[in-house]
């Protein structure tokens, strides 16, 4: 099914959303040179900002709120997922709790 207009409201005030958080220095951080995936934790206000995007991004998509083809087309989630996934990875281990993130990386799993 194509792409809405309301997708397209969504959108915007996803991506206004992510302006306020700062998501654009933190996806400057993530994929600078030096920012080592390995190493990341998911405290780091870059990953953490980016995880938090990247889950809610997904979640309205895996529940058909968000057109999945149009988030492709604005958004590289196996890309930002590669950076934070690691961190993602580690905390659902520290914490216990198999289903952090999960959406995130399912998403990023199903774009790539």
């Amino acid at each position: 099914m194509p792409a809405t207009h309301n997708d397209a409201v969504l959108v915007v005030q996803l991506v206004r959303w992510g302006t306020e958080m700062g998501l654009v220095e933190a996806t400057g951080a993530l994929f600078a040179s030096d920012f080592d995936p390995a190493a990341a934790s998911a405290n780091d206000s870059s990953v953490s900002k980016m995880l938090t995007f990247g889950e809610t991004v997904a979640t309205l998509v895996k529940h058909g709120v968000l057109n999945k083809e149009l988030v492709d087309d604005l958004w590289w989630a196996p890309g930002a997922w590669a950076q934070v996934g690691p961190a993602a990875l580690r905390e659902r281990e520290r914490l216990g709790e198999p289903r952090l993130y999960e959406n995130f990386e399912a998403h990023a799993a199903q774009a790539g």
